[in-house]
């Protein structure tokens, strides 16, 4: 059966860039963890969601994503300047430090510290992966029909 929008697959993955530097990857030690997620809702990048289409469960391959099918452009205007004190006491703020951030509906994202001063913080809210070329290997591990 051919992969299509609604189907829940899991994937089994190597992200490199350009270079063959590998970014992420879904073995962990002698262990794989594949990345599930259901066709077509969103749930992973645009590039990675139309690459599984039409594939089958077993089926290996290669495939590079464009900045565009990605995390997109460098935005200037997701630098934020916030005030030093709003931050934990905790930890000194430096630069290149990654903060996790929280959305009002509760997830997650990282920020990267890009300037301290004695008064405030300059985060970077960009994705860690926006304006790059992504290359992927993966593997279709397993198919599942959306009983809908």
């Amino acid at each position: 059966m051919a992969v299509k929008k609604g189907n829940k697959v899991k994937v089994e993955y190597e992200g490199r860039f350009e270079n063959g530097a590998v970014f992420d990857s879904s073995k962990h030690g002698d262990h794989s963890h594949p990345l599930e997620f259901v066709v077509g809702a969103g749930q992973v990048i645009p590039g990675f969601d139309k690459a599984v289409i039409g594939m089958k469960k077993g089926e290996r391959k290669e495939f590079s994503i464009e900045k565009d099918e990605a995390y997109g452009n460098y935005r200037e205007e997701l630098k934020k300047e916030i005030p030093r004190n709003v931050l934990p006491k905790e930890q000194e703020p430096k630069e290149g430090m990654i903060l996790m951030m929280s959305t009002p509906d509760g997830r997650q994202f990282p920020a990267r510290i890009v300037a301290v001063t004695d008064e405030n913080v300059t985060l970077d809210l960009n994705h860690p992966l926006a304006e790059k070329k992504l290359i992927f290997k993966i593997k279709i591990a397993d198919v599942e029909v959306n009983s809908k």
